[in-house]
């Protein structure tokens, strides 16, 4: 097998697969999209929201904010966000404050809620580490390709949790873990 990587640009990267089978790509690609880990706010309890805007739709916006997400910080059950703001202000994903220093908001700018004069809110949001198959708010990223004389022409776009190289690479690595309990499991079995 070869592999010819591009120059990663921001959140996005490129590479060509040579030498592989069909089903191969399309495991990499598949388990890139659903497969790999992160953290997603899972559950918001709200403290004051005197604004007229629904918990729930709050909540909803929280969920889809994408955290960064280090390997380390992974073996953590749950993670807590808190927010404590007062108007007039908008209150983006920077105002989120973390219990953890190794995960914190991948994009700073993404409005929330605007807050006018005197109105507050106050939560806390518990992110909880998953995958794309349990629920989108946990999808790491896109990977798509394309065949061309029997090569495989990948394109890789992250959502900001990792970089898009460690997309690929973790992703590789859950295939791995996966046929390693396959193989336990093998074992076991034909005793």
């Amino acid at each position: 097998m070869k592999v010819s990587v591009g120059k990663p640009d921001k959140n996005k990267l490129s590479f060509v697969l040579e030498g592989t089978s069909t089903e191969f790509a399309n495991a990499v690609r598949r388990y890139g999209m659903m497969g790999v880990p992160v953290f997603a706010i899972d559950s918001v309890v709200f403290y004051e929201n005197t604004t007229s805007i629904f918990d729930e739709y709050i909540s909803h916006r929280l969920g889809q904010i994408p955290l960064l997400t280090t390997v380390k910080a992974l073996k953590n059950s749950e993670v807590t966000f808190v927010i404590d703001e007062v108007g007039p202000k908008v209150v983006c994903s920077s105002d989120m404050k973390c219990s953890d220093k190794d995960v914190k908001v991948a994009k700073e700018k993404i409005p929330i809620i605007t807050l006018t004069e005197g109105q507050k809110l106050r939560l806390e949001a518990k992110a909880v580490p998953g995958n794309g198959r349990t629920h989108a708010k946990f999808q790491a990223g896109l990977l798509s390709y394309g065949i061309l004389d029997s090569k495989f022409d990948f394109k890789v776009e992250s959502f900001f949790q990792m970089d898009p190289e460690d997309l690929v690479v973790r992703a590789c690595d859950v295939i791995l873990e996966d046929l390693d309990e396959m193989k336990k499991e093998v074992k076991k079995a034909a005793k």
